[in-house]
C-alpha cells in the first residue's frame, strides 16, 4: 500500500564549475538547514495527516450520528405507546436471565432460519429479501422480531447496573452505500488508489448489500459516559457485560477479537447480531463467530 508520499527534499545545490563548496557561508548554512527543517515538519504533517485517515481502528461508526440514540427509557414509552399499554404495565418486573447453555445434541439449525441468516461479502442477503420493519423508537427501526429480546437484554443490564444505548439499529441500502463511498473517499485523499481504497474501506464498512444493519438484524451500543464506537467501548462495563451475557438474549458479539481473518470486518465490540438464544448460547460456548456456527452446525 502506498501513501504516495516522500522524505526526499526537493532542495539540491546545482553543481557549477565556478562554485566553490569551501567558502560557504554561515548564513547560507543556516538558511539551508531551515529549508530542509521546514521541507521535514511538511512532510511529517503530511504522513501524520494520512494515517490518520486511514486507521484501521476507524470504523463505518465514525460517520454516524451518535446524537440520534435510544436508551431503555426511550424504548419503554414507545413499547407503551405503541401497544398503548398503562404505566404499570409498562414498569415490568424484570426477571433475573439464567439461560443454560443449549445442548448441542439437540439442536439442529436451517440455513433458512431468518434469525441466523448469514450476511457478509461472501454472502449478501437476496435483493428480494423482505422482513417486518419495527419502530424501537423515534426513527430507529429494525427487525420487529428482535425489538422483545432487545429489550429484556436492554432491563437485565440496567439491573446490573449497566446502562445501554443504541445508536445505530436498522440503514436502508442509501445510508449504507454513503457510508461506504465515504471511506473509500478519505482513503483515496490519503493518496491511495481506489482499488486499494476499496479493500480497507470494505475491512471497515460493510460492502453495500452485505450490511447486517441493511436486514434490520444487528445494532450498534453505547453507553453512559463512552459514545465513541471504537475498541475502547469493550473495556466500559456495558462492553464487559454484553460480551458476557448477550447470548442468553439470542444477541452475538458479531466481530470479535481474534477472528478477523474469518468475518473479514474488523474488532467491533460495539457491534451486535441477533441469531437466537440457542445458536447464540453454542457460540458463546465454542468461542465462535457466526461464519464458524454456519460452518459446524448448518447443514
Amino acid at each position: 500500500m502506498s501513501l504516495n508520499i516522500s522524505f526526499e527534499s526537493d532542495i539540491s545545490l546545482e553543481e557549477d564549475s565556478s562554485y566553490d563548496s569551501s567558502v560557504i557561508s554561515q548564513e547560507e548554512i543556516a538558511e539551508s538547514d531551515a529549508e530542509l527543517a521546514q521541507q521535514r515538519d511538511l512532510d511529517t504533517q503530511v504522513l501524520d495527516e494520512a494515517l490518520d485517515a486511514i486507521n484501521p481502528d476507524v470504523s463505518e461508526a465514525d460517520h454516524l450520528n451518535t446524537d440520534n440514540q435510544v436508551s431503555l427509557d426511550d424504548m419503554l414509552e414507545a413499547v407503551a405507546e405503541n401497544e398503548n399499554t398503562t404505566e404499570n404495565e409498562k414498569t415490568l418486573e424484570i426477571e433475573n436471565s439464567n439461560v443454560p447453555l443449549a445442548d448441542e445434541a439437540k439442536v439442529t439449525f436451517s440455513r433458512d432460519d431468518w434469525k441466523i441468516m448469514l450476511v457478509n461479502k461472501q454472502h449478501p442477503f437476496p435483493e428480494d429479501y423482505s422482513f417486518p420493519l419495527g419502530t424501537i423508537s423515534g426513527s430507529m427501526r429494525c427487525d420487529e422480531r428482535i425489538i422483545q429480546p432487545l429489550l429484556d437484554m436492554m432491563k437485565a443490564a440496567r439491573q446490573d447496573g449497566v446502562s445501554l444505548i443504541i445508536c445505530s439499529p436498522y440503514r436502508d441500502r442509501d445510508r449504507q452505500t454513503m457510508l461506504f463511498n465515504n471511506k473509500i473517499d478519505r482513503y483515496m485523499e490519503a493518496g491511495m488508489s481506489y482499488m486499494d481504497a476499496y479493500n480497507l474501506a470494505s475491512q471497515a464498512v460493510t460492502v453495500p448489500g452485505s450490511s447486517e444493519h441493511q436486514v434490520g438484524l444487528a445494532i450498534d451500543i453505547i453507553t453512559d459516559g463512552y459514545s465513541s464506537l471504537d475498541e475502547g467501548f469493550g473495556n466500559t462495563a456495558a462492553g464487559k457485560w454484553l460480551k458476557e451475557n448477550s447470548y442468553k438474549y439470542g444477541f452475538i458479539l458479531r466481530y470479535p477479537a481474534g477472528k478477523e481473518e474469518i468475518t473479514s470486518i474488523e474488532f467491533e465490540p460495539w457491534h451486535f447480531r441477533y441469531v437466537g438464544v440457542d445458536a447464540a448460547t453454542i457460540m458463546a460456548q465454542n468461542d465462535m463467530c457466526l461464519e464458524e456456527f454456519w460452518n459446524t452446525y448448518v447443514e
